[in-house]
């Protein structure tokens, strides 16, 4: 065999072994859906496009989250099963205390807005948004970040973010105290505070979020605390920069 014949199959061999490695990128779309009956139910979240078992990973776990919060009784039942379901779930729910208190005048609402927030070849983050108001003396925001492993579709928790938890935190602090100005929360120069159940990458910065009842009464409202990525980028298990 000639050796240009040889050289053209090896780099076309190559080629090829590259081409089935490489996975076509995360893209997403938004979904947008309103139900509207005795009460109100709005969804709006991103929806991943692209490699078929990654992106059910991702999409599933965006449902998984949402109907933990339209599932008012805490029951199993709809575990596992269609967004559509937790919904109707939610509508018999709101049957039930109409039947337990036919005098009232409340209606129930669930909204929930999903964004993505930082997409990269390491890391997807996305925020949801959500605000349940169930018949209380007031509805309850929550915001929840969820960070995916692109390459897998796989969730990643809180302590696959940061390589150096005290090191972080050490430069985290100033910009925390600056977030809780005027604020009823306990953290003060030097203390030890607690690191949020959020947290995320995002385009301006790596973000610590705490919802109500975290650090703070649920007058304070959500705190949220961006810190530039030239301050923390050592700290952090992906590369932002």
């Amino acid at each position: 065999m000639h050796l240009k014949t040889i050289v053209l199959l090896v780099v076309f061999t190559f080629f090829t072994l590259s081409c089935k490695k490489e996975r076509p990128a995360i893209t997403f779309t938004e979904n947008n859906y309103l139900f509207s009956n005795e009460n109100i139910v709005s969804i709006n979240i991103p929806e991943a496009h692209g490699n078929a078992e990654i992106t059910k990973k991702i999409n599933t776990s965006l449902e998984a989250k949402i109907q933990a919060f339209l599932n008012t009784s805490q029951s199993n039942e709809n575990i596992g099963k269609s967004i559509s379901n937790s919904i109707d779930a939610f509508n018999n729910e709101f049957k039930d205390f109409k039947s337990s208190f036919p005098e009232s005048q409340q209606i129930w609402e669930a909204q929930f807005d999903g964004e993505v927030l930082y997409q990269s070849k390491d890391i997807i983050s996305i925020a949801l948004t959500s605000y349940v108001n169930t018949g209380g003396a007031h509805g309850m925001l929550t915001v929840s970040f969820l960070n995916f492993n692109p390459n897998t579709g796989d969730t990643l928790g809180n302590t696959e973010l940061i390589n150096d938890i005290q090191g972080f935190k050490k430069v985290a602090l100033p910009f925390l105290l600056k977030s809780v100005e005027n604020k009823d929360t306990d953290i003060k120069q030097n203390t030890e505070f607690p690191m949020p159940e959020n947290m995320a990458y995002s385009t301006s910065g790596f973000i610590l979020l705490y919802n109500p009842y975290e650090i703070a009464p649920y007058s304070s409202g959500l705190i949220e605390c961006t810190i530039p990525y030239e301050y923390v980028a050592q700290y952090l298990v992906f590369n932002s920069l």
